[in-house]
């Protein structure tokens, strides 16, 4: 019995313990987003996509605010081409740190909240960088459907710099 619950014990510390290294450190935001200007659309410029995102074309994520503070997100894109197959989702955001704005939950399927944080935003709210803690997913993001090199080239190196793959960050085509 002595074994049993000391073998238990370690299942139970190295559950606790994978799930801590599997977060990743601590990830800095900005260090406030005036939430009412971040409302609106978003062209996704590049990421590096979840399964739904895999093959989108004009890939657009739009934010709403709630009259109870959530966020009614809609993301809409075409499927496989510019012509393709019309797909959208509409996630809720929560802000869990209401006093930056920059970490939300986005939940896409009830009860989980997948972490969002805001890592970059440009001072005239044209541009953003949206991360994950686990650095398995990332959005680069604009008000306009293209940005200039350099813009873009600056967005990549601070995702390198907070630990993400930047080799798996791909370019979302946008054509209007």
């Amino acid at each position: 019995m002595k074994n049993a619950g000391r073998l238990l014990f370690v299942v139970l510390l190295a559950s606790v313990l994978s799930a801590c290294a599997a977060r990743g450190p601590e990830m800095k935001t900005v260090e406030y987003v005036d939430i009412e200007r971040f409302m609106g659309d978003w062209y996704v410029i590049a990421n590096i996509p979840t399964f739904l995102e895999k093959g989108a074309y004009n890939a657009i994520e739009s934010y709403a605010l709630n009259d109870d503070g959530t966020i009614q997100t809609t993301f809409t894109f075409r499927k496989g081409s510019f012509d393709g197959e019309k797909k959208q989702y509409n996630p809720k955001g929560f802000i869990t740190d209401t006093r930056t704005n920059a970490t939300w939950g986005m939940r896409f399927v009830w009860p989980i909240k997948a972490d969002y944080r805001i890592i970059y935003l440009s001072e005239d709210y044209s541009q953003t960088v949206i991360a994950r803690r686990k650095r398995d997913f990332i959005w680069i993001m604009a008000r306009t459907p293209a940005i200039p090199e350099a813009d873009y080239a600056r967005m990549i190196e601070l995702a390198e710099s907070v630990g993400y793959d930047v080799s798996k960050i791909e370019r979302v085509p946008q054509n209007w």
